[in-house]
């Protein structure tokens, strides 16, 4: 049985200032306003958030200092950041608006000295590294920029390289398991988390509260990242995002359908998991 204390960690993905949410990391669809719900997971306990970019490594850029400022004014647990950085001073902007932490993946592949150099620098307890885990027939690799790109590295050979290197936790997605909603790759998840004295996060494929559960109970990770699960049992609770970029159809459609909104869902996780003997904080 796993006795780490596990935190509960929404992921939000951020594009063009907008929370999105896709499967496999592909077919990105607007569902909100990331701040709105940020405050609305901090609300319902929460232990961190995590905001990413989607896809400021593919454009090269790193937009969210205005999401993580007024995040860090409002909304009091840790808050990990990441999505295109590429320099210390990348890093240092995030900090400075507000993070606790940052997220390296990409950058840390093509480099890992850069990864290093951060740890010095900032302290390892600030640098999560993410490790995008995907399986192609039977084996195992990684990739970076946010799935795009295939890595021939196998995950956990990965995960205790950046060990070496200084990471201050790992943030485990599997890529063909992220939207999914059919239960974690407790496999992969398994073997990262008993290879590396790292906390050990693990995201995609989170359906359900026994999914979560499954994933704790035959692991040894530390904490367990949420983003559909939690999104679309919120999402009908806001109204429209005003925006004239990408679709809206599927969230409207969504909204029209008057899905149930659960405002005490992640209380009820923690309070699911409590009563499993597994330790969370309530």
């Amino acid at each position: 049985m796993n006795k780490n204390l596990i935190r509960i960690i929404p992921k939000l993905d951020i594009k063009n200032g907008l929370l999105i949410k896709g499967i496999n990391l592909e077919g990105l669809r607007i569902i909100g306003d990331p701040y709105n719900f940020a405050k609305e997971y901090f609300d319902q306990g929460a232990d961190e958030i995590c905001y990413l970019d989607n896809v400021a490594t593919l454009y090269g850029t790193n937009n969210l200092e205005k999401f993580i400022s007024r995040t860090s004014k409002n909304i009091f647990i840790p808050m990990a950041v990441g999505g295109g950085i590429r320099s210390i001073s990348d890093i240092e902007k995030f900090f400075k608006s507000g993070a606790d932490k940052v997220c390296l993946n990409s950058k840390v592949i093509e480099d890992p000295s850069f990864l290093k150099k951060a740890s010095k620098i900032f302290g390892s307890s600030n640098i999560t590294v993410i490790l995008e885990s995907t399986k192609i027939n039977d084996k195992y690799c990684i990739t970076k920029s946010n799935g795009r790109d295939l890595v021939n590295i196998n995950p956990v050979d990965w995960a205790k390289k950046v060990e070496d290197l200084g990471a201050g936790e790992i943030f485990i997605t599997s890529v063909n398991k992220e939207g999914l909603r059919n239960g974690f790759d407790i496999n992969i998840a398994k073997k990262i988390s008993k290879s590396v004295k790292l906390p050990v996060i693990v995201h995609g494929g989170a359906g359900n509260f026994q999914h979560i559960y499954d994933v704790i109970t035959k692991t040894n990770i530390t904490g367990v990242s949420v983003s559909s699960l939690f999104h679309y049992k919120t999402c009908t609770s806001f109204s429209l995002p005003k925006t004239s970029i990408g679709n809206l159809e599927f969230l409207k459609n969504y909204i029209k359908s008057k899905k149930k909104y659960n405002k005490k869902i992640i209380f009820e996780l923690k309070k699911f998991l409590k009563n499993r003997n597994i330790k969370v904080r309530i």
